[in-house]
């Protein structure tokens, strides 16, 4: 008995003693190579579904027959398939993304990280390859379309559960590590808009273009697979790592005395008796204002980019090379670059403060934008008259927008895992990513009205 005691004693004041040595010594993040590893898994996260839908002139190319034809807006013919290409893809795409990164949410203690991690992954860079091998073999239109919708569910069902799982692991390290995931999910958009207006300028095939489009995809894919693999080998991640799944010393100390108080009672116990897992409900209650706040922002500009900015037309090209840039340029590029700029600046400040009011009030200011831009030289248009007239408007409009966008959302998906314990701190990452689907699939479900109604 005494011998007993004697081995408990021994245990606990190694466990003081180790949870003291954590808090004391806090790993440096060596040449910030975690930093480095976050912002490359955020690009690898969207960079893939940034270039499939930069190459959406390639697939609806492939869905041309001799079937009947419909005519849009503009007079041009368009097959069923062609017609119906955009609204199905939007449907394929936000119904997987908001029910697998809610799975993930609900589901993410019970599957390994790892897993998770790189399944999804890999799934994606399977996905891509067969799409780059799909370039160079023919197909009836048919076929193609059902398989690429296919593709389309199985690249943002893995992909919602890697960006809820990136936000998870993200949340439990400082704050500022889930800027680089924010950044780099930035620069994919940025990326892929450049690489559009380059292939614009080169005048190259539109097939070569997307092949190049899934090749480079591909790369990415294996580089974030590489820098993955790496990261559990680093120390700065292990401290953070461990700490997340350990409680503060004076907790530790109070669940040893219950253990062995247990013990005497009943000859045995386990953590699992002592320490459960945090209520999902529990934790939403600390962080539902970051929640909502983030699903608002990405709920306004989905609402508006693209469904309703790519339809604004130059009013000072008069038939010159502008116009054939304008959207490019002025749309995607200076949205994903403005977008990109705020993503990041959060790396060296986080204002205002995660318990300020005034963040929510900036995210619901931001609702002004989706007038402005109806306002705008939209075309076709059947109801509001045009304010906006001159292009210098609407690229004024898109630099606060997207700024904005990028900068309060990023403080958003910061601050959320950091309003609770750390041992909470990755459902609470769940939770956000969650509301981030929510709000891009709220806002593609708004842009049908808010383009309906110019």
């Amino acid at each position: 008995m005494l011998q007993h005691q004697v081995t408990v004693s021994t245990e606990k004041n190694w466990k003081r003693h180790h949870y003291t040595k954590m808090a004391t010594q806090k790993p440096a993040d060596k040449y910030n190579a975690v930093w480095l590893i976050f912002f490359m898994l955020g690009l690898g996260t969207l960079l893939p579904w940034n270039f499939f839908m930069t190459a959406t002139a390639y697939f609806t190319s492939r869905l041309a027959d001799n079937s009947t034809v419909v005519g849009d807006a503009e007079g041009d013919n368009r097959s069923v398939l062609q017609a119906k290409f955009n609204n199905v893809m939007t449907l394929c795409a936000m119904i997987p993304l908001l029910v697998f990164t809610c799975l993930n949410s609900i589901l993410h203690q019970r599957i390994p990280q790892k897993l998770r991690i790189m399944g999804s992954l890999s799934a994606i860079l399977l996905v891509f390859l067969v799409t780059a091998i799909l370039v160079k073999l023919s197909m009836e239109p048919l076929p193609f379309f059902v398989i690429t919708m296919a593709k389309i569910v199985i690249i943002n069902a893995f992909g919602a559960v890697l960006q809820g799982s990136l936000f998870g692991m993200a949340g439990t390290l400082p704050a500022s590590y889930t800027t680089p995931i924010m950044s780099g999910q930035g620069l994919a958009g940025t990326f892929a808009a450049f690489s559009m207006i380059c292939a614009i300028a080169s005048g190259s095939a539109i097939t070569d273009s997307a092949f190049g489009y899934f090749i480079t995809a591909c790369a990415v894919i294996g580089l974030a697979i590489l820098s993955y693999i790496a990261l559990p080998k680093l120390e700065f991640f292990q401290y953070y790592q461990e700490k997340s799944h350990s409680s503060p010393e004076q907790d530790e100390e109070n669940k040893m005395d219950l253990l062995h108080k247990e013990e005497n009672k009943q000859g045995a116990s386990t953590s699992e008796d002592v320490q459960k897992s945090p209520s999902i409900v529990d934790i939403f209650k600390k962080i539902w204002v970051m929640a909502f706040s983030v699903c608002f922002c990405f709920t306004v500009t989905i609402g508006t980019f693209p469904a309703v900015t790519a339809d604004v037309k130059s009013t000072i090209a008069n038939g010159g090379a502008w116009g054939d840039y304008f959207i490019p340029v002025s749309c995607f590029l200076l949205f994903n670059v403005c977008d990109w700029a705020g993503r990041s600046l959060t790396a060296v400040c986080m204002w205002p403060g995660k318990d300020s009011k005034l963040l929510p009030m900036l995210l619901l200011a931001r609702l002004v934008f989706v007038p402005l831009f109806m306002l705008c030289n939209v075309q076709p248009r059947y109801s509001i008259p045009i304010f906006f007239e001159h292009d210098a408007w609407y690229i004024i409009f898109m630099i606060f927008f997207a700024f904005s966008n990028g900068y309060l959302a990023s403080l958003c998906m910061c601050f959320g895992p950091k309003k609770v314990a750390g041992n909470e701190a990755e459902t609470a990452g769940a939770i956000m990513a969650f509301f981030l689907s929510l709000g891009l699939a709220l806002g593609a479900a708004l842009s049908f009205l808010f383009r309906g109604v110019i």
